[in-house]
């Protein structure tokens, strides 16, 4: 990964007006972790600053970018922001791991494994507030939020010969939800609990991250794959070439009854997959990024600008990449800023 050569040195004062446009957002005055001060500006639009005076630059800064499956929305979105950081972070060094997304990257980070990593907005809740049974033995609480980004969106997808059409019509089905404990297999565990299912309803379970289970539907192994990724993920486009699909709605009801307020209803538009003629009623989550106290908040940064900078190389490495925009950077941000 090329990286540019020159080194920083010294203390550099930046000023108030300069700083990272990724803390502005219309916040509505209700984020909790905004200081007091900040709230009785009675501004709609805030410039938040983190340092007045950013912190040395490293001669050479390891940026670990924490992803998910190669076959999924992050890794490639990961793979641009790496290219990024290279150009525009001098004295960088980028890297980009696949893993096995949100949870394995929000234990990572508190870990100081990685520097910034993609996430779901309900894994990140569950956490900060140290959800065992989500994957977190305590609070993560080195946890510290960058940016709102795109939607995930969970798609639950059928092959057409399974005759799935409905949520009921999933029982007794073969089914793969995701890697064990991954940010997929929580929001396969809240959707299928709201639709009065269960684990044990599936004449079989496997816990496969998206492309190994596009696989095992290829050679009809399995019936259906839930997957939580960006419109147009990959893995269920490469599927939708292969054999006939269903996308399975997700009514709004059944979101309401997840009580989970990360947790909203939403629309897959018609022709998001090939075969797939009309609009699918479905649920969407938010997904941030997110980076870890022990990250300087001169390099949270030169990362965080840079990314609003280029969002073009986003959105060329995938379409969600629209969808990321600096006024929304702070919405449904549920842990403190960096």
């Amino acid at each position: 990964m090329a990286s540019n050569p020159a080194q920083v040195t010294g203390r550099q004062l930046v000023p108030f007006a300069a700083l990272s446009a990724t803390y502005f957002a219309h916040i509505g005055f209700f984020n909790p972790y905004l200081p007091l001060w900040l709230k009785e500006l009675g501004l709609p639009i805030v410039v938040i600053s983190l340092s007045v005076f950013a912190s040395p630059l490293k001669a050479e800064d390891f940026i670990n970018v924490l992803t998910g499956g190669t076959s999924g929305v992050y890794y490639p979105l990961g793979v641009a922001l790496s290219n990024i950081y290279g150009k525009a972070v001098p004295g960088s060094k980028p890297s980009v791991q696949a893993t096995k997304a949100s949870v394995e990257n929000l234990n990572l980070l508190q870990a100081g494994r990685g520097e910034i990593a993609f996430t779901l907005g309900d894994a990140l809740s569950q956490a900060w507030t140290g959800v065992a049974d989500a994957g977190f033995a305590t609070k993560l609480d080195k946890l510290r939020g960058v940016a709102a980004i795109y939607p995930n969106y969970v798609q639950i997808v059928a092959s057409a010969e399974s005759g799935i059409k409905t949520l009921a019509d999933l029982k007794g089905k073969r089914i793969s939800v995701g890697a064990p404990k991954s940010g997929t297999e929580l929001n396969a565990r809240a959707i299928l609990a709201a639709a009065g299912l269960t684990y044990n309803d599936f004449a079989k379970v496997e816990y496969l991250a998206f492309a190994e289970s596009v696989d095992l539907m290829k050679n009809r192994q399995l019936d259906v794959t839930l997957q939580s990724a960006g419109l147009g993920v990959a893995s269920i486009k490469d599927l939708a070439t292969s054999l006939e699909i269903i996308v399975v709605p997700v009514p709004a009801d059944i979101v309401k009854k997840v009580g989970d307020a990360a947790y909203v209803p939403a629309v897959i538009p018609a022709n998001t997959y090939k075969g797939q003629t009309n609009d699918v009623p479905g649920v969407a989550i938010g997904n941030f990024l997110v980076t870890h106290s022990g990250v300087s908040a001169d390099l949270v940064y030169k990362m965080t600008k840079s990314m609003y900078d280029n969002l073009a190389d986003l959105q060329a490495a995938h379409v969600a990449a629209k969808a990321i925009k600096p006024e929304t950077a702070l919405v449904g941000m549920p842990i403190p800023l960096h």
